[in-house]
């Protein structure tokens, strides 16, 4: 049965939204009278998730976040290790959600298996929810035989990823928050504080030092202009990130990204880790390793690093072996290609993969948090400087009235 998104008043008059599974939308109907609620509207879930995807950031239905993936791909691979089927599975995990999104999403794919689709095509109908590994890696799992088990991987996965990226956001927040302030402070002194301070010395009539007066001009600028820059920021930023949806744009912005120092470790330490992950999950579960290249290749995060995955997989097609595919790419590092090289030679490139991805993985969170340490006295010491030169401009008029009055 299809799973719709409902809303309806109850009996104090209270608006109330939920998923139900019914055979139509006048089932659904029939059973809100019954609880003595008054249907407003109810849709299929799936359709409202189709209805959506020509604005996918601004949908509340378009994607679940990894958190709320790594949780549910839990529970139906415990699920289904004690001998639920798939779509019971689906079942017990969307009553276990507090979360509509979820709830409905689940319900609607539990619906597709109820009709007779297998579980992989029933998630390519939210592929911004489901990704190309995670449902190459599921369809992987049924044609095996081993979906309990593909799921347990893919929830490690999937648990390992997030924690991952909750590191990297945590150890940018300080950082973020400083800089924020600090800009906040400088603005505020040079729009507010300022003007109001040196007033005073203006109508002095007398010559103000050099640094003064580049204070209160820039205090002036800041006046007239802070306003119109900030906007200009905004529109700037939105200008930039639609741009970004044309790929020769694209394009040159991550390969101006892989020529910055420092930043090109991080995409280059993050992709690599993805690459080797993907690569070990997916020939786990029995997917040819040509195909698992193409799937690895979709999941990069650097169009650039994409281009080069995809030329991997075209020298395995014509017979080259993995390591020596990767090595004239250039983004794999030495130890990375010999370690692949090592795994394909005794036969184990499944476990080599994955303790490639998990020293990439600790690589990245080490340089992260190298940066971090050095971010944090840099915005202070500028923001030190910026403050002891405001001091200097005040204080330097005081001292020459000071003088003159002696």
């Amino acid at each position: 049965m299809p799973a719709f998104e409902y809303s309806a008043l109850n009996e104090k008059g209270r608006e109330k939204k939920g998923v139900l599974e019914g055979d139509s939308p006048r089932q659904i109907r029939q059973q809100l009278r019954e609880k003595n609620w008054v249907p407003l509207a109810v849709e299929i879930s799936d359709q409202k998730e189709k209805s959506n995807t020509a604005l996918p950031y601004f949908s509340s239905t378009a994607k679940i976040n990894a958190k709320d993936l790594a949780l549910l791909t839990r529970q139906l691979a415990t699920l289904i290790q004690a001998g639920l089927a798939v779509e019971e599975a689906l079942g017990a995990v969307s009553r276990q959600s507090d979360k509509s999104k979820v709830k409905s999403m689940l319900l609607a794919i539990r619906g597709r298996v109820l009709e007779g689709h297998t579980f992989a095509s029933a998630l390519a109908e939210y592929p911004r929810s489901f990704p190309d590994l995670y449902r190459a890696t599921v369809a992987a799992g049924e044609e095996s035989g081993f979906l309990d088990g593909v799921l347990e991987q893919l929830a490690d996965f999937t648990e390992r990823r997030h924690e991952t990226q909750q590191k990297v956001q945590q150890a940018m927040l300080y950082p973020v928050i400083l800089l924020f302030f600090a800009v906040l402070i400088i603005s505020g002194m040079l729009g507010f504080i300022v003007p109001k301070l040196v007033m005073a010395f203006e109508n002095s009539g007398g010559t103000l030092p050099l640094l003064t007066q580049w204070l209160i001009a820039s205090s002036e600028f800041v006046k007239a202009w802070g306003v119109i820059i900030f906007l200009g920021l905004i529109f700037g930023t939105v200008a930039f990130k639609y741009s970004l949806k044309v790929e020769e744009n694209r394009l040159r912005f991550h390969r101006l990204q892989l020529k910055i120092p420092l930043l090109n470790k991080i995409i280059i330490g993050g992709d690599s880790s993805r690459f080797a992950s993907t690569l070990s999950i997916l020939a786990r579960s029995g997917v040819p390793l040509v195909e698992a290249l193409k799937i690895a290749g979709e999941v990069m995060s650097n169009l650039c690093i994409k281009d080069a995955v995809k030329d991997v997989a075209t020298k395995m097609q014509e017979g080259s072996s993995l390591n020596r595919a990767m090595e004239p790419c250039g983004y794999f590092s030495p130890m990375m290609i010999q370690m692949v090289a090592s795994g394909e030679a005794s036969g184990e490139l499944e476990t080599m993969l994955d303790r490639v991805a998990r020293s990439q993985e600790r690589d990245l969170e080490s340089l992260v948090s190298t940066m971090v340490s050095l971010v944090e006295p840099i915005i202070l010491l500028i923001m030190g400087v910026m403050v002891l030169v405001m001091v200097l401009a005040i204080m330097l008029p005081i001292v020459s009235m000071n003088d003159l009055v002696k």
